[in-house]
Formats: structure tokens, sequence, C-alpha cells
């Protein structure tokens, strides 16, 4: 069957054999567009089993379905493909089929053992986990996953996984509104109009860049700001080294390493760990043979454990540390003094990268009836956030001195 369509030129790749292909970029690039059409196409020429994925998909409204519905009649093949609720058959074997991976386990995705090719949509959302799961699974002889995804954190997995360090037979590209032929009016009026009134937003939506933070994070604008100060900062031992700590069990302890220099804070680690006892992380820091300073407890610290009968501050300090209990301040306080302290702060870039990552993601709960930010979400990455909060908060408390306390100055008899 000789089929005549438009295609974009940037995605001609698509008809070329790599085990990975993988399109991203900003609004109206037509890569949606064209891996539809070019898997339709595929679809005709060869008997495909096509597995069309997302990391989400609570409905089949939710998945590509109907895009390639759409394909199908502007290709003018409907005679060819048959489209079922939640399903697409061409009269030649071809099938398409859709899904979610988060709810996927090792033993329920086996069931797309045999497909041909993977079509994951809105790549920037899916998981580490849900990648381990896949990929293995997509084995038949000659099978290929493709991606379309407009990024969001150069940290995010897929970006990692295909962008910053791609893998063996690996075709990645970015594309653009600039790289579509067919880039409509009605989109090219949206765009200036994001030009002029969001140019921040504009990077990531209209030029696929990544961005600094998740959208609504507490930190956004702070952390676009910091970009140069998250680079490679080194121990120095002339400094004191002070331990800054949010307890946790069940919860991820967070623990900073932190160095003032004037002004300046420098984070030069950050370790993260849970259903460790105080005294193998005090073991943990001591192996370390730095320059101690001031170990910082939240204001919990105090509490006794009810098997122990003893404090985290009674603990550690039986232990040799130098314990100070980080002053009491709500939540929203500390926040807006971590926003005016954040110009001071600078990261080293590998030690620190999951704590980054924290304040990146760090975000509020959205109410869903009124679409209003509320508290800050306590999740995976609200411990390193809240680590730095007390970091913060202690600042002005982190000495380079031997001694703890106020400084006071000799007095002189002059002759």
């Amino acid at each position: 069957m000789q089929i005549e369509c438009e295609f974009p030129e940037k995605l001609e790749f698509l008809f070329q054999p790599a085990r990975y292909k993988v399109a991203r970029g900003g609004r109206g690039s037509g890569k949606s567009w064209g891996f539809a059409r070019a898997l339709l196409l595929l679809g005709v020429q060869n008997v495909e089993r096509i597995l069309c994925a997302r990391e989400l998909q609570k409905s089949i409204k939710q998945s590509v379905h109907q895009l390639l519905r759409d394909q199908i009649a502007a290709l003018g093949l409907s005679h060819f493909y048959q489209v079922y609720e939640s399903e697409i058959r061409g009269m030649n074997g071809t099938r398409f089929y859709f899904s979610g991976l988060s709810d996927q386990t090792a033993d329920s995705i086996k069931s797309f053992e045999g497909c041909t090719k993977v079509w994951i949509e809105e790549g920037q959302s899916v998981s580490d986990r849900s990648w381990s799961i896949l990929i293995p699974t997509i084995r038949t002889a000659g099978s290929e996953i493709w991606v379309t995804y407009n990024p969001e954190l150069e940290t995010d997995p897929t970006h990692q996984r295909f962008v910053a360090r791609p893998p063996h037979d690996c075709v990645s590209i970015l594309m653009n509104w600039r790289d579509n032929p067919w880039f409509p009016e009605v989109l090219e009026r949206e765009r200036q109009t994001c030009m002029q009134r969001e140019p921040e937003a504009y990077k990531n939506i209209w030029d696929g860049e990544c961005k600094p933070a998740v959208s609504g994070a507490i930190y956004y604008h702070e952390v676009a700001g910091a970009q140069g100060r998250i680079c490679h900062v080194p121990y120095d031992p002339l400094l004191k080294v002070h331990v800054v700590v949010d307890l946790g069990w069940n919860d991820a302890m967070a623990i900073s390493l932190v160095q003032r220099q004037s002004s300046e804070l420098r984070v030069i680690e950050y370790l993260e760990d849970s259903h460790q006892t105080l005294d193998y992380y005090s073991a943990l820091l001591k192996k370390k043979n730095m320059n101690w300073g001031k170990l910082f407890l939240p204001h919990d610290g105090r509490n006794k454990d009810f098997k122990t009968g003893k404090s985290a501050e009674e603990i550690m300090t039986a232990l040799g540390w130098d314990v100070a209990i980080t002053p009491s301040m709500s939540v929203e306080d500390g926040i807006r003094l971590t926003r005016m302290t954040f110009g001071r702060l600078w990261f080293d870039a590998d030690k620190t990268a999951r704590l980054i990552e924290c304040v990146k993601r760090y975000r509020r709960v959205i109410n869903q009836s009124t679409n209003e930010a509320g508290a800050p979400l306590h999740d995976e990455f609200s411990h390193g956030a809240d680590n730095l909060r007390y970091i913060c908060i202690n600042a002005e408390a982190m000495s380079n001195e031997e001694w703890g306390g106020k400084l006071t100055y000799p007095k002189f008899t002059y002759a």
C-alpha cells in the first residue's frame, strides 16, 4: 500500500532502525503528531504490536488513543484500521495497546513481552522503577522504544537516561516549534503572548529547556538564581563543620554538613537514610575526621524516646558532640527566612545532589476544589527541604571559634 503524506523532516530517523528513539521539546513542535503518524504508517507496512504507554493512565482518555484516531482519519487509513474503545487493530494483524506504567509489576507487564514497539508519551513523568521494569520486558528481536516528552527537570529519570547519559543505539533529538513546517497561526499568537508575559516559563514551554525546579516549587526562583552556586565546594579544614540534623526513623533522617565563611554558608555534604540509630550516624560522621563544630538538632531533639528514656540531645552529647537545639519557628516563618538567606548558600553539586533535588521538588498541597496552595506537602522531598530550613535558622549560630556563646573582647589599658 502506497501512502502519500506530509511528515516533519526532523523525524525521518523514526523510519531507520534504532533501539531507542527520543524526541524532546516544547509546545507546537509536532513531535507527538509525527510519532503517531510514523507508527501508523509502519503498522501498515509490517505486522506490529505497539504498546502506547505513559506513567499514569486512569482512563483511555489520558492516552494517545484519540491522537491516533485523528491521524488514522487524516491519513485516509480508516479502511485499514478498526478503532475500538481500548485497542486499535490493523487488517494485517497490527495492534495498538494502551496502558499506564505506574501500576505495572514485573509479572503483569509480561503480557507486553511480544511488543515490537513501545511509545512512551509524556516521558518526563516516567519513574526509574517503571523504566527498570519496562526495558527488560521489551526484548523481541528488533524491538524499539520510542519516547516523546517536554523536559521538566534535568534530573528527571527519562532526561538522565536518554539525554544526559544516552545508551548505545539511541537517537535523541530536541524538536521545537521552529522545526514544525505546519506550525499554526493560533499557536504563534499564544507563543508571542507567552514570550511577553512569562519570559522565564517560555524557555520551558516553547523552547523545551529544563526548568530550574518543578512548577509551583516553594523555592523556584531561589533555585533559579542559585545555579552558579551549585558547583564544587571543597571542605576547608580551617573552618568548623557544623552538622544540621532533621530527625527521622521511618521517615528519612536528613543531615547536612555546613561551613560558614563570613556571610557564606557552604553546604559541603548531605546524607539521607532511615531506620538507623543515632550512634550509627555519629560513627559515620566521625570517620570523616573533620574539624567539627556544633551539631544542631531540631526542637524535638529534647523529646525522650519511650524505648531508651533518653532524648536525641542526651544521646549525641554522650557521644561527644557539642549539641545545640534549633530555635522554635513556624514552618512559614522558616520558609521566609530561607528565602532571604538563599543568596548566601553554596552547594557542592555532587555531594549535596539529593538535597538540591529535594529543594527543587518542595511544593505545597493544592486543594483540588479551589486549586489554592496550602501547607507544604509532606513527601520524600520534604525532609531535605526541612533540613535546609534548619540550616538557615541556625546560620548565625555557626561559629569558627573553639568555644560557644558570644565573643568577648579583652580590655586594654594604655600607658
